[in-house]
């Protein structure tokens, strides 16, 4: 069966997770992405490894199904070898500082020169301003994109969110604009230059924060816990703000991941008033409806947890969604690597690695009925070296060796 993105060539120049994150989703669609690195490695290569001289996690997980080779863009022929992958590729994807690119000479009237076609994407921290030169990195995105400011609680310091929001988020709006474009190259023939900021995906991804701001102006935001309101969407703890209220609940035994996420909507009071043991808070005027409940929602979660904290977490997702009652236990990282429908989904993945051995990666989240994805392992440094050098860009068997020895592979 043929791939979604089948015939598509990637020129993979990112390095460490907001750039990688996005070629892998490529690769796991059917590109075939070249991982373009220098000749020592993408830094991740060698970042937080738990097993010595081998390849970290961190660069495994964001590197799935790519071909890598190795290349010294600062040599003349490593320009020459580059001036050519760019003539074969349809994706051309970076993240280096800003401005690296074209102090190497490929600036964008360059690139599109040797190839009208290419869609040229590259990820930068921010957008054209007084940040543009500044260094960003993921919990930078989020503290300026607007998610810091917004998450933790009313008493206490802007927290970061354990989402990569910044990196991965933004890795996402990339392959968006990358996927347009090729699209958009079917009919005029023509590749285009996609731009995607950190900041500007965080602030995308807070998008319903900014909806808040405005309606701050019009007096305080009823859906929030929060008793006094200034001038600014403030940090509401496990309230989402939204049309339903919701909070993180304890359960049994109380360890630090015994919580259920538990939203109330107008048709779920009367079952929850009756799980918890109060039915007759369903017909008093004082709980009976959301607008009675809203001034007192503390003391709302609180009669449930009464309920919850005596039940083990996963019983109480049991209860609430016998009565179609919205809820999350919260799972932690270990009880998610070990879920055995996100194994059966595809989701979390076990893959063998020739040099340390089998290691649990995440698995494609997008699911097409006619693009299977298998998720292979990453690719050792300058793994493909002959094969695309060779095979595909025609360089001789006996300049190869002479490559390596000058430091251009």
């Amino acid at each position: 069966m043929t791939k979604a993105l089948e015939g598509v060539r990637v020129l993979d120049m990112t390095h460490v997770q907001s750039g990688p994150s996005a070629t892998q989703i490529l690769a796991w669609l059917g590109a075939d992405v070249v991982k373009l690195e220098a000749p020592t490695g993408d830094i991740t290569r060698k970042q937080l490894r738990d097993l010595p001289d081998v390849d970290s996690l961190y660069f495994t997980m964001l590197n799935s199904n790519k071909r890598s080779i190795t290349l010294n863009t600062k040599t003349d022929r490593g320009q020459q070898i580059l001036t050519e992958l760019i003539r074969r590729s349809d994706v051309m994807v970076e993240n280096f500082g800003p401005g690296a690119i074209d102090r190497m000479g490929f600036t964008w009237d360059r690139i599109r020169e040797i190839n009208p076609q290419i869609v040229y994407a590259s990820i930068k921290g921010f957008g054209e301003g007084p940040y543009t030169n500044y260094k960003a990195y993921e919990v930078v995105a989020q503290a300026m994109g607007g998610s810091m400011s917004t998450t933790g609680f009313e008493d206490g310091p802007p927290l970061a969110t354990g989402a990569q929001i910044g990196d991965s988020g933004t890795g996402i709006h990339a392959v968006a604009g990358i996927l347009a474009a090729l699209f958009q190259r079917t009919h005029t023939g023509r590749g285009q230059r996609v731009n995607v900021a950190m900041q500007h995906a965080v602030l995308n991804l807070c998008r319903v924060k900014l909806r808040d701001q405005q309606r701050l102006a019009h007096g305080p935001l009823a859906e929030y816990p929060n008793e006094d309101f200034g001038d600014e969407v403030p940090r509401s703890g496990n309230a989402s703000g939204g049309g339903q209220p919701g909070w993180a609940v304890r359960c049994a035994p109380g360890g630090p991941n015994d919580y259920v996420y538990v939203i109330v909507q107008p048709v779920g009071w009367k079952p929850i008033s009756e799980l918890i043991g109060r039915p007759e808070l369903a017909e008093d005027p004082e709980w009976a409806t959301p607008e009675a409940r809203l001034p007192k929602l503390e003391k709302m979660f609180q009669l449930i947890e009464e309920w919850t904290s005596t039940l083990p977490k996963l019983r109480v997702l049991e209860a609430l969604n016998a009565h179609n009652i919205p809820c999350g236990p919260v799972l932690s990282t270990k009880e998610i690597i070990e879920d055995a429908s996100l194994a059966a989904n595809g989701i979390v993945v076990e893959v063998e690695h020739p040099e340390r051995g089998s290691y649990v990666t995440v698995g494609n989240p997008l699911k097409l009925s006619d693009s299977p994805v298998e998720v292979e392992r990453s690719p050792l440094l300058g793994e493909h070296n002959e094969e695309i050098y060779l095979g595909e860009l025609g360089i001789s068997h006996d300049e190869l060796p002479m490559l390596k020895a000058q430091g251009v592979i």
